[in-house]
């Protein structure tokens, strides 16, 4: 009897205690949840009891030292004040403070705007990055809403000088129109409407199940739905017409010439205030209809001072204007237009060439710097690339990196430390190259930043790293790819010498 009161006095301390720091624990959580000007200031301590609390939770993600970063940060809290009393709410997180947070969420890249929903840590939505507050509301809005939304007296938005995509569908329920909402759930800044009204497509002498692009009711051009058209191709096709046929690069366009879905683009670099300047535009113009969809058209003024870093980018000085270079934004290989006759035929001729691949990509490098080869990380250049990597006796462990880049700058520290880990081995070399300033002439895998490990062998074979980037993970990488070319060598002499050896025996 004593022995089960004794049992029961323990169970209701353990309640005791348990109820206790249950308590003391929902009072550190709601203390580690600060808010800041309606957002909350999200960290790895309290991220999971925000999740838990808020059903749909809207995080961005930011750098305090990214430029994009603060643009979108002043159109996340204008969207925030438009959320109040919602049920969504609107956090922050820091992203240079939660290295490994962000890391756990794959948040490390460019900063983004997510939708947590219903807790869910690992599939959130991500939001398309927006141009402005009300698109963040849009997006919002749209994703809980359906087609049917959509609908609209078209009289509103004749005047309109923005942009009006227009679905005009027999039945609501099409398939086609999912396809639609889809895009327009993709395109948060674009007008979208819909409608049945038989009157508005009489006016374009058109038909059922198409998108009409309507700017001041101009029509500026119409898709018809195909049962094989796709959400993606659709958001091309708005995206490329929604601008002009050429976009002067400004700092309000550059946001959405760097986001197109049409990854070529041409630059004319050109002085606004020279004589000719009128002539070469439309030359430019006229080339540029028959490419759209497939190379976007973009010329650069280059009077304008803020257009230097492009121009250094490109490596154009202002009193080489005028020239067109082409830029394929998936590799970052340069091309240039092979003539000093800026004409209508001359650039058609160069965008056909550049599109069947019988361009000649440039080639340009920087000149080697003075004391290259005397620190521990190589500064290599375009000129001394392959002579330095593609050497028989040493492997080489390169990284290709962007200057203007986070990810790759990030990079330098550990980079140092591999050089240092690794500088008693003389047959090793650690070297990095900027890719921006020096065309690489070599197949290259993946975007910059990239990590490429370059064998001792008498072979030109370059070895692309994918693993963490970590010291040990690096040199244990390092080994492995050393202990293979090792067996590679030893095979390959086998072959040349182990035949000869074996033709030149003697019997006695």
């Amino acid at each position: 009897m004593r022995r089960l009161l004794l049992l029961r006095m323990l169970l209701a301390l353990c309640f005791c205690v348990s109820v206790n720091a249950g308590t003391k624990q929902n009072q550190n959580e709601q203390k580690s949840s600060p808010e800041k000007d309606g957002l909350l200031q999200l960290n790895k301590g309290n991220f999971n009891a925000a999740l838990k609390k808020h059903k749909q939770l809207l995080v961005h993600f930011y750098s305090p030292l990214s430029g994009e970063s603060h643009r979108l940060l002043a159109l996340f809290e204008g969207a925030a004040e438009g959320l109040q009393g919602s049920g969504v709410k609107a956090a922050v997180l820091d992203v240079s403070k939660e290295k490994d947070l962000a890391e756990e969420l794959n948040a490390t890249g460019l900063p983004t705007i997510k939708l947590y929903l219903s807790g869910d840590k690992y599939n959130p939505d991500v939001c398309p990055v927006p141009q402005s507050s009300n698109s963040i509301l849009t997006w919002l809005k749209r994703r809980a809403g359906s087609a049917a939304d959509l609908v609209t007296d078209l009289s509103q938005s004749e005047a309109s000088e923005e942009l009006t995509v227009v679905g005009f569908f027999k039945e609501l329920n099409h398939e086609y129109v999912q396809v639609y909402y889809a895009a327009a759930l993709s395109l948060p800044d674009v007008n979208f409407a819909v409608t049945q009204d038989d009157e508005v497509i009489s006016k374009y002498g058109l038909t059922h199940d198409i998108i009409l692009l309507l700017k001041k009711s101009k029509l500026i051009q119409a898709y018809k739905m195909m049962p094989q058209t796709s959400k993606e191709q659709l958001v091309v096709f708005i995206t490329v017409y929604q601008m002009d046929p050429v976009t002067e690069y400004t700092g309000k366009t550059a946001a959405q010439i760097l986001s197109s879905p049409v990854l070529s683009h041409a630059l004319l670099f050109v002085s606004r205030s020279s004589g000719d300047f009128a002539r070469i535009h439309s030359a430019f113009s006229s080339a540029a209809e028959a490419f759209r969809m497939k190379i976007l058209f973009v010329w650069v003024n280059v009077d304008e001072p803020r257009n230097g870093r492009l121009m250094e980018y490109f490596r154009v000085r202002d009193f080489e204007a005028p020239l067109v270079r082409m830029v394929n934004l998936t590799d970052h290989v340069t091309y240039h237009l092979p003539s000093d006759t800026l004409d209508v035929e001359s650039i058609r001729r160069f965008c056909r060439s550049y599109l069947e691949g019988e361009a000649k990509a440039k080639m340009q490098s920087e000149p080697p710097p003075e004391g290259w080869d005397e620190q521990p990380v190589k500064e290599l250049v375009g000129m001394n690339l392959e002579e330095v990597a593609f050497n028989p006796h040493r492997t080489v462990f390169v990284l290709f990196y962007l200057p203007y880049s986070q990810a790759s700058r990030t990079l330098f520290p550990l980079w140092e430390e591999l050089a240092e880990a690794t500088k008693e081995r003389e047959d090793v070399v650690i070297a990095r190259i900027d890719a921006s300033a020096n065309d690489i002439n070599m197949s290259m895998q993946g975007s910059y930043p990239s990590l490429c490990l370059f064998p001792a062998l008498h072979a030109e074979r370059v070895v692309l790293y994918s693993g963490e980037r970590k010291l040990e993970d690096l040199m244990k990488f390092l080994d492995r790819e050393m202990e293979k070319a090792k067996k590679d060598r030893a095979v390959v002499n086998h072959v040349l010498y182990g035949s000869v050896q074996h033709d030149c025996t003697v019997s006695f």
